[in-house]
């Protein structure tokens, strides 16, 4: 009997929709020409490049011109603090952050520290997550240049009070970077209403191919060149464009927008069946994160006295793909940071579990989850000296 395949990992990355990849394949053969060419074949390489650019930029409500495409989330999240950091530091040498934002923020943070002398303040989240808004404009001071703070959360599905953040810088007079490669195309954002500085997105996230991502610049942000060489991307980010990776994020962005009220809902109601399912039937569980303000597909399970590790092992066997954080640190045997961050003890940390649902999660995947993920736990569980202790001392 072949071994079932139910992938539960969207937070890490995402099928390319057949619908992406019919829009991508002629700019690999037919149309392949560089966009900076003024032949034929450069001029329909160039329209192909306006046309993504108003798709990615309509997913968010921006202008075509505030979209530059990068080569993902990350770099989208180096540009935006090195850029800030390097064409503002005559004004001041302070950042603040949060402890739980992706490595693409917290690791360029410790850069600026260690190499170019900026001062970093990472802000404490509550139990879900979440920062606090009185904390946040308390560490504002004189010489702070920027505020880098994820809108939803990779491991935990948080979503953040952007739009009440973005107020608070700009009553600073503070520019107000979002990480929202979890969030874009899978909520709905405004970037026009939330009144956000800059924000970075990625394809890979939304059923678009890997590689290819863009950063949002509301137009008049200063912003340091991030790539020299050429004058592609208004001269900001040099080299040649990845034309059908772009076509193919257009694409991805142009189905997102219009499913998007579909997609919230379908994964949203999926997303409940399986939290409340796995709660009702496995003691000692808590779920991580908002139970509000959540991403549509995010489910993250902490289960007391085994270690995550098990858990992935025994789902492959049964054919699910799932994970224990986020995919940048999935060989790290350290707890999560972000887990850590909201207060989580290390032996409690150490047995989470991340379940991500898409646009192909269907009803049969959940409840085969439902049947399977107890029978796991109880397994590990029962070679554990820690659950046998506790049951000892009830």
């Amino acid at each position: 009997m072949e071994k079932r395949r139910l992938y539960m990992d969207y937070s890490a990355t995402t099928p390319v929709k057949k619908e992406v990849l019919d829009a991508m394949m002629p700019y690999l053969t037919d149309y392949f020409g560089n966009a900076s060419s003024f032949h034929t074949f450069g001029r329909e390489a160039k329209n192909a490049l306006d046309k993504a650019r108003e798709q990615v930029a309509n997913l968010v409500n921006a202008k075509p011109s505030e979209i530059y495409f990068t080569a993902g989330g990350t770099e989208s999240d180096n540009w935006a603090l090195e850029g800030v950091a390097f064409a503002h530091r005559e004004k001041g040498n302070h950042i603040i952050t949060s402890k739980i934002e992706h490595h693409g923020i917290l690791h360029t943070c410790e850069y600026l520290e260690k190499h170019h002398g900026f001062e970093v303040t990472y802000l404490d989240v509550d139990s879900e997550g979440k920062v606090s808004l009185e904390q946040l404009e308390a560490a504002i001071k004189d010489n702070t240049i920027l505020i880098s703070i994820m809108f939803a959360n990779n491991e935990i599905g948080t979503v953040q009070p952007i739009a009440e953040i973005a107020k608070i810088a700009k009553k600073h007079k503070v520019l107000f970077h979002t990480d929202a490669v979890q969030a874009a195309g899978n909520i709905p954002i405004d970037v026009k209403e939330l009144d956000v500085d800059l924000m970075s997105m990625s394809s890979h996230k939304i059923y678009g191919p890997k590689g290819i991502g863009a950063l949002y610049i509301k137009t008049g942000t200063k912003l340091h060149t991030f790539v020299h060489g050429g004058a592609q991307e208004r001269r900001r980010r040099a080299g040649t464009e990845n034309i059908p990776s772009i076509v193919g994020y257009g694409k991805a962005a142009e189905i997102a927008k219009s499913n998007m009220e579909n997609h919230v809902k379908n994964l949203t109601e999926l997303r409940a069946k399986l939290i409340n399912q796995i709660l009702e039937k496995i003691p000692y569980t808590r779920v991580n994160g908002s139970l509000d303000d959540r991403l549509p597909g995010n489910v993250n399970f902490s289960f007391e006295f085994i270690e995550g590790e098990g858990i992935l092992l025994l789902l492959d066997m049964l054919g699910i793909a799932a994970s224990s954080g986020s995919a940048c640190t999935s060989g790290s045997l350290d707890p999560s940071h972000v887990l850590m961050a909201i207060g989580l003890p290390h032996e409690i940390a150490h047995g989470s579990l991340r379940l991500t649902i898409g646009d192909f999660t269907t009803e049969d995947d959940i409840d085969y989850i439902i049947e399977h993920l107890p029978a796991v736990i109880e397994r590990l569980r029962s070679m554990s000296p820690l659950y046998d202790q506790a049951m000892k001392n009830k």
